[in-house]
């Protein structure tokens, strides 16, 4: 099937992101314009409409009104998702040679920025959660103690990175990890890719933006966690810790000198849905909804796992000793299509739009999958053979340029890599360039190619 009609072909259930459902919750004005004249939006940079970096025109007025809406100093919309804004923060953040301080869980994006700028990823491990395999959230303490390992490894840290929420949607404690970064007299910079929603507030029992307790920058993906098209982002900035010269300079070099007219409207559009009142109503139905869902999925003893985002279901396979790569596939054949498959786990996204009926369907299918497999014993996974702070053996660029040969991952041990090794989705690198592959690392690796065949490849290029 050729993708024009991929892209028309009807879809039953649509648990994956784009979080607007096949365009169900787009906002209103979107969809009005998707319904003019075709093409009829599709404009450059023209002296009234500007762009986001042109200090003149309606994109910068909509820019100055989001910024002031949500209550930050400057914001700037993006039209390549948040890998390409959280790339231009950490280029504004750090020279060639420092050291950016982030978390295990750090989406891979983040480690092509150090690739191209030369910067070094201190990376630190976070707790992690046997019984599903997935990465958790750390408290003032934990972070405490990476920054005393931290600072024995490198003298020249520039700023820190936080991911809250996960993909999963857990979500720590966000006022007391900032208050401590800022103790170091450091900026911050929150991936808040999943959680756009949370500048809403609808609830006071929820997790609140990192913009809320004065992170430097915050980057939101408008199409994952609010109903933007897909490439929409937005990159806030407040107060005096990082350069706003810096930050444009920086999204200059790597944001496209075009950018889509209509993105950008989604963009301010879908900004507005996160506080207007009637987008604030529909968000507060779709979480009652869902809320209902789950009780309903729990009452019928499906094994969903806690997390703090009202709008993602976790579904715990591997407490039933399956994968949930293979219940995935499973799912998609009954047209139920989730969004991340993971060796323990199944996580679907419900969005912002609404699922009438899914319940029984979601039952039905489970039981059936069940069925054939009985009770089997829960699966529990080995904890990653990170260390609390560590970082790459050779700089990542150096790694990255370097002349390579392909070896087979058993006989890797002792040498450098130059790649990186990230299933995709989550895009959580298991090994960057640079970094040495030790004994406890390369049979790791090959328990995580168990997890992930079609991920994960028997060989690994290493310097030669």
């Amino acid at each position: 099937m050729g993708l024009l009609k991929l892209l028309s072909a009807d879809r039953s259930d649509n648990l994956f992101l784009p979080a607007h459902g096949r365009g169900n919750a787009l906002p209103k004005k979107i969809k009005n314009l998707l319904k003019l004249r075709p093409g009829i939006w599709d404009l450059p940079e023209l002296l009234e409409i500007g762009g986001p970096l042109i200090s003149e025109g309606a994109i910068a007025e909509s820019q100055k009104s989001s910024a002031y809406e949500v209550g930050v100093d400057r914001c700037w919309y993006g039209v390549n998702g948040a890998t390409g804004l959280l790339q231009s923060s950490l280029l504004a953040l750090a020279r060639p040679g420092q050291a950016i301080l982030m978390p295990r869980n750090i989406h891979k994006s983040c480690i092509q920025a150090c690739l191209f700028g030369g910067l070094i990823p201190l990376l630190f491990d976070v707790p992690y959660l046997t019984d599903r395999g997935h990465p958790s959230v750390f408290d003032r303490k934990w972070l405490q103690r990476v920054f005393r390992k931290a600072k024995e490894l490198e003298d020249d840290i520039a700023a820190v990175v936080l991911v809250n929420p996960t993909y999963q949607g857990y979500a720590a404690n966000m006022e007391s990890l900032i208050q401590e970064i800022h103790s170091h007299s450091l900026p911050v910079l929150v991936d808040e890719a999943h959680g756009a929603y949370l500048i809403s507030q609808v609830r006071p029992d929820f997790p609140k933006s990192a913009i809320s307790f004065g992170a430097d920058l915050v980057v939101h993906s408008l199409h994952k966690s609010a109903p933007g098209l897909v490439q929409c982002a937005v990159l806030w900035s407040q107060g005096v810790r990082v350069d706003p010269f810096k930050i444009e300079r920086s999204i200059e070099l790597l944001q496209t000198s075009s950018p889509s007219s209509l993105l950008l409207a989604s963009c301010e559009s879908s900004i507005k849905e996160l506080i207007d009142t009637k987008g604030l109503n529909k968000l507060k139905t779709r979480i009652e909804e869902a809320e209902s869902l789950k009780d309903f999925l729990i009452n019928k003893e499906v094994p969903l796992l806690e997390n703090s985002d009202p709008l993602r279901i976790i579904l715990h396979t591997s407490k039933f000793g399956l994968s949930g790569i293979e219940v995935d596939k499973r799912f998609i054949r009954k047209r139920i299509i989730g969004e991340l498959a993971e060796p323990g786990t199944l996580t679907f996204c419900l969005g912002f739009s609404s699922h009438k009926g899914l319940g029984k369907r979601f039952v039905r299918t489970w039981n059936e999958i069940l069925k054939p497999f009985g009770q089997q014993k829960p699966y529990f996974f080995k904890r990653p053979p990170f260390t609390i702070v560590s970082k790459p053996y050779k700089q990542c660029s150096y790694s990255w340029g370097s002349n390579f040969e392909k070896v087979n991952l058993q006989d890797a041990i002792g040498r450098i890599s130059v790649e990186m090794v990230c299933p995709y989705p989550p895009g959580i690198p298991l090994l960057i360039p640079g970094e040495i592959l030790d004994q406890a690392r390369v049979d790791w690796l090959i328990e995580q190619k168990s997890f992930w065949p079609e991920q994960i490849s028997d060989f690994v290029r290493v310097i030669s």
